[in-house]
């Protein structure tokens, strides 16, 4: 295997090794064991052996799953300590009992280890090819407008949800909605970055900023309303955002910001979750929401805004916030961080806003379609006259000034597009009710298409690059490679969503702390005793070399 510049391989790497083959090897041993039981269970008929099946069926509905206590759930928690050291035990074992009782999760965390290895093999050998990107115009509407006429052909639904405040079929903003929103705007980010499309860059970050506005909307909504703010739900949220990124910076040796956009929505879900979950019980008090939402914009305008105070705040997280670009090594390692976070750091507290007025402008629409058809039509047509106007003069005076001009304005600014589009989508009952589900369901593996494409559909040869060339599978037949590439990469996104969501259930408990304080203990035991073997491991081949 010839693998590209940079380190053979790094501590992270080894300790990935060490971690994953056993794994793989347990999940193996254990389809070969349910394979044996199923055989033989085949050839059982009598009624007493039937009856211990149906029994042994029952039981297993008590079962913890691997690592996540290992006792039934009458069981007292005093017991987690002992249950997890038991389940290690019987894992280092191959304990016949356990590794069927576990198998869908080996299976779960093996097929995630085999995927990590798939990037490293399209990524940093040269196992397969690579090819330069070019950028053609025509091909690029023709592609993306083929794309929504495909999906309004097969994938057009009307939806008929009841709003959650007022029991009725006025959906604005649904989740329908924002799923699609978030779909379209993901295959133009995409394409974005696999033609070189410079010339939109500014509607690129439109698109982020829009991605984090949904941030602040999507958690004020849920932590107002829900009102949950435990440990385990901010566990899954922090699972969710973080736990194929850090796999991601372990196996292909790369720093956190390369993904830039997974620090940042973590950044500003903790900052949601902080700002309502501090004395949470006076959230319905309308007047502690207003101190609490202008309180986000003090600290942006004091972390942001004020000379020196950046620099000071998040200096100490260098380690895991830092970020040096092999093309502009001359940089500071937090600029990278400064200019991401930066963009955007106001647009998540107008969602915030938005989601916290969501309930009022609802009930406004809801009583404006059962006012008189002629007020309707002139307050509508009003609405979208304006919206239009808006949209027209921030695209002439905004839009169109070149990448660093627009940047100066964008943190300021963004909410403008977006405050339209949410005008023009919502108009009337009927684009209310009615989305493209295709889009809808590419929104909600945006992370996991976003993280994928810097490994299996684009190359970047090395540690922290930049995904500058195409990954090749079929040379000199570029849209054939393009439309292969494609398929795998959507297909093994779709299933890292999957996994993910799947482990989650496994490690994050949903209503016992204890057991989620002790998978975590485990885990993190567990992380650092193969990080210290790798190190010495690591050590020791390259003083052989």
């Amino acid at each position: 295997m010839v693998v590209s510049d940079g380190p053979i391989i790094s501590a992270g790497q080894v300790a990935f090794l060490l971690g994953i083959i056993p794994i793989f090897v347990a999940w193996i041993y254990s389809e070969f064991l349910e394979y044996k039981k199923t055989s033989s269970l085949s050839k059982l008929h009598s009624d007493n052996n039937l009856l211990d099946l149906e029994k042994e069926t029952i039981k297993e509905d008590d079962r913890a799953v691997l690592l996540e206590g290992g006792l039934p759930r009458s069981a007292s928690a005093k017991f987690h300590s002992s249950a997890i050291k038991m389940n290690l035990i019987r894992f280092m074992t191959m304990d016949d009992s356990f590794l069927l009782e576990n198998r869908t999760t080996l299976r779960a965390m093996s097929e995630f280890g085999a995927v990590l290895v798939y990037f490293y093999i399209c990524d940093r050998t040269n196992i397969l090819g690579e090819s330069t990107k070019n950028y053609n115009r025509d091909l690029f509407i023709f592609l993306y407008l083929l794309l929504i006429i495909v999906s309004a052909m097969t994938s057009l639904r009307k939806h008929t949800d009841k709003s959650t405040f007022t029991g009725k079929s006025t959906l604005y903003l649904n989740r329908h909605q924002t799923e699609e929103w978030k779909g379209w705007m993901q295959v133009i980010f995409l394409m974005y970055h696999y033609f070189a499309a410079t010339e939109i860059y500014n509607a690129i970050r439109v698109f982020i900023a829009a991605y984090v506005w949904m941030t602040g909307f999507g958690n004020f909504s849920y932590y107002y309303i829900r009102k949950d703010f435990s440990v385990a739900r901010f566990a899954q949220m922090m699972w969710r955002l973080n736990l194929f990124v850090a796999f991601c910076c372990i196996v292909l040796n790369n720093d956190y910001m390369l993904y830039y956009i997974c620090p940042m929505h973590t950044l500003f879900t903790v900052m949601v979750y902080g700002v309502l979950g501090i004395f949470n019980k006076y959230n319905e008090n309308s007047s502690v929401i207003a101190v609490k939402i202008l309180s986000c914009f003090l600290m942006v305008i004091l972390i942001w805004e004020t000379p020196g105070v950046f620099d000071i705040l998040w200096s100490p997280l260098t380690f895991l916030l830092g970020y040096t670009d092999p093309a502009k090594p001359d940089l500071p390692r937090l600029h990278e961080w400064h200019f991401r976070s930066g963009l955007d750091r106001y647009i998540w507290i107008i969602g915030m806003v938005y989601a916290y007025f969501h309930p009022n402008v609802e009930k406004w629409m809801e009583k404006l379609e059962e006012s008189e058809i002629k007020k309707k039509l002139s307050i509508k047509t009003g609405l979208v006259a304006v919206s239009l106007s808006v949209g027209y003069l921030w695209y002439e005076c905004i839009y169109k000034l070149d990448k660093v001009s627009y940047n100066k304005y964008h943190p300021y600014t963004s909410w403008i597009p977006i405050t339209v589009y949410i005008c023009l989508r919502n108009c009337t009952q009927q684009l209310r009710s009615f989305s493209l589900t295709l889009f809808a369901w590419l929104g909600k593996i945006t992370l996991e298409t976003y993280i994928s494409q810097f490994h299996i559909w684009l190359r970047s040869d090395m540690p922290n690059g930049q995904p500058k060339w195409l990954l090749s599978v079929i040379p000199e037949y570029p849209l054939l490679n393009f439309m292969l590439t494609t398929a795998i990469y959507v297909l093994v996104s779709h299933r890292l969503f999957e996994l993910t969501n799947t482990l989650k259930t496994v490690f994050i408990p949903t209503k016992d702390n204890m057991r989620l304080f002790y998978n975590f203990v485990a885990g993190a035991a567990i992380s650092l005793c193969l990080y210290c073997v790798a190190v010495i491991l690591h050590h020791i081949l390259h003083s052989a070399a």
